[in-house]
């Protein structure tokens, strides 16, 4: 491992201080790009304006009418926590704008299935939207790249409006987009929106806004007396940090306003209760809770049962029914972490046979079982990534009717390899190979035939080994540098909790060198330590590591404050170490 220290610009970092930052403060936003405090204001009247998003004026004109109407309204949601965040503030949007309507409007919504339906809107969906009755069908985190379910779906007779982030898909240096339907993505060609990088949840929450400003220029509300649509803010900052898409200045400031609002206690009863589940406090709210504890219990509903239940739970206005579904999402997160658990160590342990054991491992790395269950591959991969810091795909064999010969597979990825552009070589250099694929640069999903899962292997291999080196290959950790011995405080600690950190606008690691006073293993399988720091001792701890460290290491470590019979006290957790 080697750790890398960010640099930082001093005139930046003064600046910053001179405008009232606390000096460490001033520290960490300079060294992760921020020129000037302006960038740092998180009012909502500092949000790029909702008429600069391709799309948004035509989308709010459809829904208007719609409502208007009376029509029925179907949302079309994805499966992991930013497509039911979407789908609840869709739904809880447009039933809230709807109110100041002469008819109540109709609003329900549709789940696809992540094995029996695969991820998009496909005719199949659409055909049972319009069974419901619906007539106007809205996707949310997803359709720009379903051509064929939005054809489908017109030939049927519904209007389509699509909101997605994705990024549309390109076939012989051609994109395309689906036809006859209105479409709001930053990401759709010419869109002049600032932020490319705005969760599916975000999408759907500028809509809202643009559909409010068409509503009221109509006379259905004044300014003095519209609907609240920032309270809609909390699930918009939930579904934007656990997708984990860069935290520009936008989707900070979206997520900052989320959590101001959360630690008001102004959040839907279903968070409420997933807070509660977790044992986490709303009126201490963090991204890390946004990420770590709310989202994968989200999560967990997609990969195993139905999200069905977490958009139920984000949506309902019944205190107790929410503590009920956020008790049965809790239930089947700690499911997923056993079956995650047990297929890590069996992929890892088929990993391992993929390579002698005196050699290092391959430049990317592919693992499938017949009992892997494919609602998990992802984070498995992700695990996996970690430990080998490689480009990893894990398969499952699909579950879906009839697919019985095809294998799912998801992969993760580390910097310096775009594996969704990975995955476009495979197909050209290996034509018919990939049955469907999709993704980003550090995440994307691939289904082929099980018989060329071998063909895959080396291909992919193939293709790592070309662009990456051995610099590449090395895990490097991003770090701040060490930490003032004035700064080791809880109040300090406190303060850097209640900022914004996450993809993109990393949360503080900070690095030197350290006495490791004492050590031992705990839990078998965690890290105690007692370092020095400053003169002073404190505790530490290194989460997943059962090697000792020497009497002095080089250490990567995060601030957290540890309480202890009523009193709190700093620690240090270690990320990695340079021995």
């Amino acid at each position: 491992m080697k750790i890398v220290t960010r640099p930082v610009p001093p005139r930046t970092a003064w600046a910053l201080e001179q405008a009232g930052l606390h000096p460490l403060l001033a520290r960490l936003f300079a060294a992760r790009g921020v020129r000037d405090a302006d960038e740092l204001d998180d009012q909502l009247a500092r949000l790029a304006p909702p008429q600069q998003l391709r799309g948004a004026s035509e989308a709010a004109r459809l829904l208007a009418d719609a409502l208007g109407q009376g029509r029925h309204l179907c949302v079309v949601a994805d499966y992991d926590c930013d497509g039911a965040t979407a789908c609840a503030t869709a739904v809880r949007g447009l039933r809230m704008l709807g109110q100041a309507l002469p008819q109540p409007p109709r609003v329900s919504y549709l789940v696809p299935d992540r094995i029996a339906d695969g991820y998009g809107l496909t005719p199949a969906i659409a055909e049972r939207v319009k069974a419901l009755g619906a007539e106007v069908l809205i996707t949310v985190d997803n359709g720009i790249a379903s051509v064929d379910g939005v054809a489908h779906a017109r030939r049927i007779g519904l209007d389509v409006l699509i909101t997605d982030h994705h990024l549309p898909a390109v076939i012989d240096g051609q994109v395309q987009l689906p036809q006859d339907c209105v479409i709001v993505n930053p990401n759709q060609p010419d869109c002049p929106f600032p932020s490319k990088a705005m969760a599916g949840v975000g999408v759907v929450f500028y809509v809202l806004l643009t559909l409010r400003a068409e509503l009221r220029a109509r006379g259905a509300f004044t300014t003095e007396h519209q609907p609240r649509i920032d309270r809609l803010l909390p699930l918009v900052a939930l579904g934007t940090v656990a997708d984990v898409v860069r935290l520009d200045a936008h989707n900070r400031r979206l997520v900052a306003q989320g959590l101001k609002r959360i630690r008001a206690g102004a959040l839907p009863p279903g968070m409420a209760a997933l807070f509660e589940v977790a044992g986490r406090q709303p009126r201490q709210a963090s991204s890390f809770d946004l990420g770590f504890a709310l989202g994968p219990r989200l999560n967990a509903a997609g990969r195993l049962r139905d999200m069905g239940l977490g958009i139920e739970c984000l949506t309902t206005d019944d205190a107790a029914r929410a503590a009920d579904l956020a008790r049965q999402l809790d239930g089947i997160n700690r499911e997923r972490k056993v079956l995650e658990q047990d297929m890590r160590e069996q992929a890892l342990a088929l990993a391992d046979g993929l390579w002698p054991a005196d050699a290092p491992p391959p430049a990317a790395v592919c693992v499938f079982d017949p009992s892997f269950h494919e609602g998990v591959v992802g984070i498995v991969a992700s695990r996996l990534k970690d430990q080998l810091y490689r480009p990893t795909f894990v398969f499952a064999a699909s579950q879906a009717p009839g697919q019985g010969h095809e294998v799912k597979g998801s992969g993760r990825s580390i910097p310096g390899f775009h594996l969704r552009d990975a995955l476009d070589l495979v197909a050209k250099r290996h034509p018919g190979l990939l049955l469907r694929f999709g993704g980003h640069a550090m995440a994307a999903g691939c289904t082929l035939h099980r018989d060329g899962l071998d063909t895959f292997g080396a291909a992919l291999q193939a293709i790592a080994s070309e662009w990456l080196d051995a610099a590449t290959l090395q895990r490097c950790v991003e770090a701040d540098g060490p930490l003032e011995p004035q700064y080791r405080r809880v109040d300090l600690i406190d303060t850097l909790q209640q900022q914004v950190w996450g993809q993109g606008f990393a949360p503080p690691v900070f690095c030197e060198e350290l006495d490791v006073v004492s050590q031992r293993l705990v839990g078998q399988k965690h890290l105690q330590l007692k370092l020095r720091h400053g003169g002073e001792l404190v505790d530490g701890i290194w989460f997943g590591r059962a090697e000792p460290l020497p009497a002095r290491a080089r250490l990567a470590y995060r601030l957290d404050a540890d309480e202890w019979q009523g009193q709190r006290r700093v620690r240090f957790i270690v990320e990695g170490a340079e021995l």
